[in-house]
């Protein structure tokens, strides 16, 4: 979360967030996230809170966003697929906060906030999630799971392997038929 871990990124948000409660809301509208995808799992308002989220958790810079890698995509499949229900409801319900916040603050939608006001919110998500990990005895976050997924889902994305990452893939070249005196001595494991 390049936007979010660092102390500068964090003044740079709060000012941000400054400055847009000092502007209109008028001034602040952008459209909502439109969805290129059907989710399963999430409803649609869910679904562009949790595409715009993702985005701002791996955003593109010199290689892929989180959209562009399909991960709002396989963690809304995740959801319909293979997580717990308890799983589900904690990050349906974390999104539905999550909006709800930005509606209280902003009087709009999380996906039509500007970056900065998105990243304050996400930043105040991650504060309140590090205090549930450490409280006795731990409690789950909804801003934990995301975060994790998010960041699994694009590492093992194509676009996350082969351009965030460098990709070498084993066992590496195939070629058939070479002549022994060219192996040499076989190995040992």
């Amino acid at each position: 979360m390049a936007p979010i871990l660092n102390r500068r990124g964090a003044v740079l948000a709060l000012s941000g967030l400054a400055a847009a409660w000092a502007v209109p809301t008028v001034a602040l509208g952008q459209t909502a996230a439109v969805l290129a995808w059907t989710p399963r799992a999430l409803t649609l308002d869910e679904a562009r809170v949790l595409a715009v989220a993702c985005e701002r958790i791996m955003p593109a810079t010199g290689t892929p966003g989180a959209g562009e890698a399909g991960v709002p995509q396989f963690i809304d499949g995740a959801m319909a697929g293979w997580a717990e229900a308890d799983e589900v409801q904690r990050l349906r319900a974390g999104l539905a906060a999550l909006d709800a916040q930005a509606q209280a603050q902003f009087r709009q939608s999380f996906a039509a906030l500007p970056a900065t006001a998105q990243d304050a919110l996400l930043m105040a998500a991650e504060a309140e999630a590090h205090r549930f990990a450490t409280a006795q005895p731990p409690q789950p976050h909804w801003f934990l799971a995301l975060r994790d997924l998010t960041t699994i889902a694009y590492f093992t994305s194509e676009a996350g392997a082969t351009k965030a990452l460098r990709y070498d893939p084993v066992p590496g070249e195939y070629r058939g038929c070479v002549p022994l005196k060219e192996i040499g001595r076989g190995w040992a494991t």
